[in-house]
C-alpha cells in the first residue's frame, strides 16, 4: 500500500510539474506573440504615417483638388489596417520572407481592410484607394486583376508611395535601401506602375522639401510600453 501510495504521490507531482510547464509555455507563446504583433502594429503606424505624408505630396504635385490630396492623406494612413486583422495568423513567420500559402493570406490585407472601414462611412473615393491599392498597372496586382485606368487615380499614386516607403523600411529578412536603390528598384518593376504617377513621384523625391518630409515621417514608438 505504502508503495502504491509513493508511486501515486510520483505520479500527481510529476503531473503537477508538467502543469506548470505547459502554463509557462503557453504564457511564453502569448508573450511572445503579443510582443510580435504589437511589432507589427508599430510598424504599420511607421509605415502608414510615411505614406501618408508622401501621397498627399505626391496628389499636389499632380495638381489634384484638395479634398481628394486630403482624401489620399488618410487613405495612405489606413490602407494597411488589415495587416494587423493577419497578423495574429501569421505570428512566428520567419526571417526568409513570406512563404507561399502566408502570402495567400497576405493578399487578403486591402479588401479587410476595405470591410474593416465600411462602417465609418469614408468617402467613396477613400474606399476604392484602400481597396485597389495592390492592383498593378499591367493587370498583375489584386484582388481583382484590374488595369490601367480602371484603377482608380488614388490607388495608382498609393501604389507608388507605398512601394517606396516599404523599400526605404527595414524588413525582418533585408534591411532598408537607400533612396537611389529604392528608385532604382522602382524602375526595373515600372510596369506595375502608372508612368505619369511614377514620372512625377521621381521629380518630386530627391527635392529637399521631400527629404524632410521623409525625415519628419520617422516616429520613435519604441519606448511605449505593450501593457498602456
Amino acid at each position: 500500500m505504502d508503495k502504491q501510495k509513493k508511486v501515486n504521490n510520483q505520479y500527481i507531482s510529476g503531473t503537477a510539474v508538467n502543469r506548470v510547464k505547459l502554463n509557462n509555455n503557453v504564457n511564453d507563446y502569448k508573450q511572445k506573440k503579443n510582443n510580435y504583433m504589437w511589432n507589427d502594429f508599430k510598424d504599420g503606424i511607421s509605415h502608414g504615417i510615411l505614406v501618408s505624408n508622401l501621397a498627399y505630396s505626391l496628389a499636389k504635385a499632380m495638381k489634384l483638388e484638395e479634398a481628394e490630396c486630403y482624401d489620399l492623406a488618410l487613405a495612405g494612413l489606413l490602407h494597411d489596417i488589415g495587416k494587423l486583422e493577419l497578423s495574429q495568423y501569421l505570428y512566428g513567420r520567419n526571417n526568409d520572407g513570406l512563404s507561399i500559402e502566408e502570402m495567400k493570406y497576405m493578399r487578403m490585407h486591402s479588401k479587410l481592410s476595405y470591410d474593416l472601414l465600411l462602417d465609418y462611412h469614408y468617402s467613396d473615393n477613400l474606399m476604392e484607394t484602400v481597396l485597389r491599392h495592390h492592383e498593378c498597372y499591367d493587370g498583375s496586382g489584386y484582388p481583382d486583376n484590374l488595369q490601367g485606368e480602371e484603377i482608380p487615380l488614388g490607388a495608382r499614386i498609393i501604389r507608388v508611395v507605398d512601394e517606396f516607403a516599404a523599400l526605404i523600411a527595414d524588413r525582418p529578412y533585408r534591411k532598408a535601401f537607400d533612396i537611389d536603390t529604392a528608385v532604382d528598384i522602382m524602375i526595373e518593376e515600372v510596369k506595375n506602375m502608372d508612368m505619369v504617377v511614377f514620372i512625377t513621384f521621381q521629380r518630386m523625391i530627391h527635392e529637399p522639401e521631400t527629404l524632410q518630409l521623409i525625415e519628419k515621417s520617422k516616429i520613435e514608438i519604441n519606448d511605449i510600453d505593450l501593457e498602456d
